[in-house]
């Protein structure tokens, strides 16, 4: 099996560590960036040359030109670009800053953008490549309290990807979002702030935050597992545009989609009738819940 070179952002902790390790694990290079690349010294000590650990703030356009270059200039090449860097805090709509939702989205989708664009010169000249977009199942069914940023954020990294998708296919290029439920890392630990929640929002957000933050069981998803699947994925000359994992996102996928072609085919008359030449005016679905 060809052995591929990663570049991967956020990778000293959560599932961009454990992709990290099972990219090594399976022989692969790996670029592994980081804001503190220190926290990486355990993996240059095991693995040595294979891996290149590089500092890289995303939200810095020009760092990541730059870390995309040494990344391609130290091995030759880079086949997957892993955009996995991103965190979330908690707090209601109504009362998060318009500095903290701005500071989320920053990182969250213009640090996708960044790494994105400075990748897409490389990957075209080359005539291959896969852009690995760690999203959430909550960017494609969305409607989790408190954390409006960060998943704003997601539903934008899957437009973009869906436009870059179709702009590089001609390159060898291929895009793949991926959207993972909850998974045992610190997302929801020492990444994550919670703000002060208002009692008004105790039964949404707060009753949101006790499930992601003080359940003692913890999130289902093995993030080993979901690494190794990944790095499988990758080796395939054909993957999916969107890959959910774990049970609660492939459920939750398949239930959120089928009510849309529900909702689609109940108004499709309706929307039909807003072209010229359609007929017009047509009766309402019935209003009932």
């Amino acid at each position: 099996m060809t052995t591929q070179t990663w570049f991967i952002t956020g990778s000293s902790r959560g599932l961009g560590r454990a992709l990290t390790a099972a990219a090594l694990e399976a022989g692969d290079n790996v670029v592994a960036t980081a804001r503190k690349p220190e926290q990486l010294d355990d993996f240059v000590a095991t693995y040595g040359d294979r891996v290149h650990p590089v500092a890289l703030d995303v939200t810095d356009a020009t760092a990541a030109r730059a870390a995309i270059a040494e990344g391609a200039a130290h091995f030759g090449r880079l086949d997957v670009i892993v955009n996995n860097a991103g965190y979330s805090n908690v707090s209601p709509i109504e009362t998060t800053t318009d500095e903290d939702f701005r500071t989320q989205f920053e990182t969250n989708f213009w640090g996708v953008y960044n790494v994105s664009k400075a990748a897409v010169p490389l990957l075209r000249e080359q005539g291959s490549g896969l852009v690995m977009q760690i999203s959430s199942i909550g960017g494609r069914v969305g409607g989790s309290p408190g954390i409006a940023s960060y998943q704003a954020a997601k539903f934008a990294i899957d437009g973009f990807s869906r436009v870059l998708r179709v702009e590089t296919a001609p390159f060898g290029v291929k895009v793949l979002v991926v959207e993972p439920s909850g998974f045992k890392t610190d997302w929801a630990g020492a990444s994550m702030t919670v703000h002060e929640v208002p009692e008004a929002y105790e039964s949404t957000v707060g009753a949101m935050n006790k499930r992601m933050r003080q359940n003692p069981e913890g999130p289902a998803g093995d993030p080993q597992r979901a690494a190794e699947i990944l790095v499988r994925v990758a080796k395939r000359q054909h993957v999916p545009d969107h890959l959910p994992l774990g049970v609660n996102a492939a459920e939750g996928a398949l239930a959120h989609d089928r009510a849309r072609v529900l909702d689609d085919e109940a108004w499709r008359l309706v929307s039909r009738s807003a072209d010229f030449g359609e007929p017009y005016p047509v009766q309402l679905p019935p209003d009932v819940g």
